[in-house]
């Protein structure tokens, strides 16, 4: 899976292959907020995963994935102290929370003309990544 970009399993490069074969309406079904949601988890894990392998050996903190109900959260403990952010799935769009609740952004979804699933975050069609980096670049990287 390309972290760069929301794929489901089956998403492939139908489009420049031959357009009058994209299958659309697979695509369209891919392009839900359950699927990229799990899309998401799935690389917000990886995410995870480098992170602590980046850490110095005998670190006093680390970093972990927690389920909470059908959300999911990534959590930072050194000592007494923990932070998290928390991705939830909603109705309209995926919500991502930081440590007090508050809401942080929301991702919503767009499948374009070109047959795309697009993030959007206010109003800006962003990647995968970059969701990743706006909801988790200070828990994972400032101040350690």
């Amino acid at each position: 899976m390309d972290n760069n970009k929301v794929e489901v399993p089956h998403q492939s490069n139908q489009l420049e292959k031959d357009k009058s074969k994209f299958n659309w309406v697979s695509e369209r079904s891919s392009c839900s907020l359950p699927k990229v949601f799990q899309a998401l988890r799935a690389q917000v894990e990886e995410d995870v995963k480098t992170r602590n392998g980046l850490r110095p050996k005998n670190s006093p903190y680390e970093f972990s994935v927690e389920e909470a109900g059908s959300d999911f959260r990534v959590v930072f403990v050194s000592g007494d102290v923990r932070k998290s952010v928390t991705f939830s799935l909603a109705e309209h769009g995926i919500l991502v929370r930081g440590d007090k609740g508050e809401q942080m952004f929301e991702v919503g979804l767009t499948f374009t003309d070109d047959g795309q699933c697009q993030l959007i975050v206010n109003e800006k069609h962003l990647e995968s990544w970059q969701v990743r980096r706006m909801a988790l670049e200070e828990l994972l990287f400032v101040g350690h």
